[in-house]
């Protein structure tokens, strides 16, 4: 038993990947009417092992129509040219879900199985499906059983089945049982239900071929790529000339800040020579001559030394040297005195060592005199 399980093993061990030999095939849609368009993809082997395969999708993925999104279409792979898997259109069918949503409590349901066969000789089935807004007769269902199944089979005999797909996927055909059973009962809803392609007929051949359309698809992506590129190239654009406006926004905003440190320099200048002048202007207040109160402060020896520095006598006693640094001193006109009080003017002459009594003539006499 060991050495059959050890040989299944190693047997297992051996065994290829099948799944890492498979490559993807591209899905398309038919020529005619599809013009190849690409409709999903697919893993597998070989070309062999594609053909039959039948892949299913929504019709508003396939042509956008979002009303149609609870029809699924059916399409069988028939072809493999290179790495793209061709189909072949074999009919559609629509959502349970949204069959039974369309049957309630007093409404009548009529249904119908038409085998058809088209003028290109394509032998089709279609169960058309008709729901009335009340209940009905057996009479009345039988008798719109038999205009739908009319209308089908004389619409399938005088048209392609190219023109049956386009029917089938628009509302022509639905209108077109709808408008023939309306003098009977007037229908809530009329739905084809589901189409079957059982024996295809003559092939067209219209529409752009494989070649062309491939040609056609790598001339869009490159269109593609080339507008990337170029929105590429104008962002990078537009990113160095908005950093270039931030550089010059920097520069215009150091200049700016250089400008007002310029200006208020020039105004602190100014500034300080004008605070500067008081000072130079008050320096000289220093060589003004002192006043009597100011002399009295002073030492002897110090008044000895400024009425020698005059060239006053400085002979005698305090009060003496103060006189006569007084009598040197200017005194203002007789005009000037005139208009003074005459406190100021015993004052003034009392600093001079002048008598101060007597009237404000005779004080204004000793000082000028």
């Amino acid at each position: 038993m060991a050495t059959k399980g050890a040989t299944a093993r190693a047997a297992a061990r051996k065994q290829k990947d099948k799944w890492k030999s498979k490559r993807w095939y591209t899905i398309r849609a038919p020529r005619t009417l599809w013009n190849f368009q690409v409709i999903g993809e697919t893993r597998g082997e070989t070309p062999e092992h594609l053909i039959g395969r039948i892949y299913e999708l929504t019709q508003h993925e396939a042509d956008g129509n979002f009303s149609r999104m609870h029809v699924k279409l059916r399409f069988r792979v028939v072809e493999v040219v290179a790495n793209d898997a061709i189909t072949e259109f074999i009919g559609l069918e629509m959502m349970n879900d949204h069959v039974r949503r369309q049957v309630r409590r007093y409404r009548g349901k009529v249904d119908d199985v038409v085998d058809c066969v088209t003028l290109d000789g394509y032998y089709v089935r279609i169960k058309p499906m008709l729901v009335t807004s009340r209940r009905v007769k057996s009479s009345q269902k039988n008798e719109m059983r038999r205009l739908a199944h009319d209308i089908l089979l004389q619409f399938s005999a005088r048209s392609t089945w190219v023109d049956v797909q386009k029917a089938m996927l628009s509302d022509e055909m639905e209108e077109m049982i709808k408008d023939a059973t309306r003098v009977i009962n007037p229908c809530r809803a009329v739905m084809v239900r589901k189409v079957q392609l059982l024996q295809s007929g003559v092939v067209p051949d219209d529409g752009m071929t494989l070649e062309e359309v491939i040609e056609d698809e790598a001339r869009k992506v490159a269109e593609v790529k080339e507008r990337r590129a170029a929105a590429l190239v104008a962002a990078e654009e537009d990113e160095e000339d908005e950093r270039t406006l931030d550089i010059l926004a920097a520069a215009e905003s150091l200049e700016t800040v250089s400008g007002v440190e310029g200006e208020e320099a020039a105004k602190e200048e100014p500034a300080a020579e004008e605070a500067a002048e008081p000072a130079a202007e008050a320096e000289p207040a220093e060589d003004d001559a002192p006043t009597a109160a100011q002399l009295k402060k002073l030492k002897k020896g110090e008044l000895v030394e400024l009425a020698e520095g005059k060239g006053v006598d400085s002979s005698g006693t305090k009060d003496d040297i103060i006189a006569r640094l007084l009598a040197g001193q200017d005194l203002p006109s007789a005009a000037e005195l005139k208009k003074q009080k005459k406190a100021e003017l015993v004052e003034l002459a009392e600093q001079c060592g002048f008598d101060s009594s007597g009237t404000k003539d005779d004080i204004i006499g000793r000082l000028t005199g």
